[in-house]
């Protein structure tokens, strides 16, 4: 079993803030895995008749398991999750608990209570470069078309079927389970369009007559996704000037993997390498930014900026993909740059082993590579 020591590391220090972590993420990202592999816990998988028996008693399971290391993995099929928690980081705040889902912690009815200040909340994200490191593969390729989740990753060939059994799974235990949403054809379809146009800025009403649903339920089943971690929704950065694209959100799908698949990738291009280099900075970002600080921006002259970083009292960021960083065209960057003069530039290319700074103009712009994105926060 390989270590993952990014999220380890992660799961360390906000034990040490807080004794409860929520770590979500999509279905096969390995949150089993990572959650067995903490030092020193004892595990307990809600998936078992017999784990939710024992729960049923929650003061009783408590007490005995004060002052350790617990895991509940899928704690959502708990009857009272929230109140497990509650209890737990009220009355036994000596015990560090890491519980596991896969949505964002108030999308399920079964949390009334989101816990608010007392847990930290931990995303895992597909593999990002750490975990590349840790997997002894740093094939930027591979990556792009494998994807993320460790199971697809490992695997010496791209298999089909796996996909097609993810989606099946996400919808009978995920979707099911968590929203109970009827209408499963037009729900997959909606994801098979997101994923095959995944990048582009989203209109509702694209999507409404090919999944032969309206507009408000494309919306509804758009929430659904974001809660589940299955697309990222990106909104645009913008002081409501009148150039300035001020509503339109894009939207990308959840990993490089299936954005290769859904498109029939079988192989990088000149055509879609960038693009699929852009998600993976993306992902990469999502260690270490909050998905509401990561926005986009575009003008209604179709000049556009690929992320734009939002940090609290600071100037915004500009971040720029580039699979070669010698593909980098400045105009862009100028043109924000005319409406926000203020702020660090970046670009972010597959082909860079050291950072390093570059002056044009008058602006001053840092080349990094995926291994260099820390160096942001």
């Amino acid at each position: 079993m390989r270590s993952r020591t990014f999220w380890l590391n992660k799961i360390e220090l906000y034990w040490q803030k807080r004794p409860i972590i929520w770590m979500s993420g999509v279905r096969r990202a390995g949150k089993t895995t990572l959650a067995r592999s903490v030092p020193g816990v004892e595990y307990f998988d809600c998936e078992s008749a017999a784990t939710r028996y024992l729960f049923d008693d929650i003061e009783a399971i408590l007490a005995k398991l004060k002052g350790k290391r617990i895991v509940i993995d899928e704690i959502h099929r708990l009857s009272n999750p929230a109140e497990v928690l509650k209890l737990a980081h009220d009355y036994y705040p000596e015990t560090r608990v890491l519980a596991t889902g896969s949505s964002t912690l108030g999308i399920s009815d079964r949390f009334k209570d989101t816990l608010t200040g007392r847990k930290y909340e931990l995303w895992l994200t597909p593999m990002n470069h750490r975990d590349l490191v840790d997997f002894a593969n740093e094939e930027f390729s591979h990556r792009m078309l494998h994807g993320g989740l460790p199971p697809f990753f490992l695997a010496s060939e791209i298999q089909e079927q796996d996909f097609e059994e993810w989606l099946d799974s996400f919808w009978s235990r995920d979707i099911q389970q968590l929203f109970r949403l009827q209408h499963r054809s037009a729900f997959l379809k909606l994801v098979e369009l997101l994923f095959v146009q995944s990048g582009s800025i989203y209109e509702a009403t694209r999507f409404a007559q090919p999944c032969e649903i309206n507009r408000q339920t494309v919306n509804n089943y758009l929430a659904v996704l974001e809660h589940t971690h299955t697309v990222h929704v990106v909104r645009p950065f913008t002081s409501r000037k009148s150039s300035e694209i001020i509503s339109a959100p894009k939207v990308y799908a959840f990993d490089t993997g299936f954005v290769s698949y859904f498109n029939a990738w079988s192989h990088l291009t000149r055509s879609n390498q960038g693009h699929l280099w852009e998600h993976l900075v993306l992902n990469e970002l999502h260690s270490y930014f909050r998905p509401q600080q990561i926005q986009y921006w575009r003008n209604k002259q179709g000049n556009e900026i690929d992320f734009v970083l939002i940090k609290r009292g600071q100037p915004p960021i500009a971040v720029e993909c580039k699979w070669r960083y010698r593909d980098f065209d400045i105009s862009n960057l100028e043109c924000f740059r005319r409406a926000y003069p203020q702020g660090e530039n970046f670009v972010v290319a597959s082909n860079i082993d050291k950072a390093f700074t570059k002056q044009f103009k008058n602006l001053t712009i840092t080349f990094l590579g995926l291994q260099h994105i820390a160096q942001l926060t």
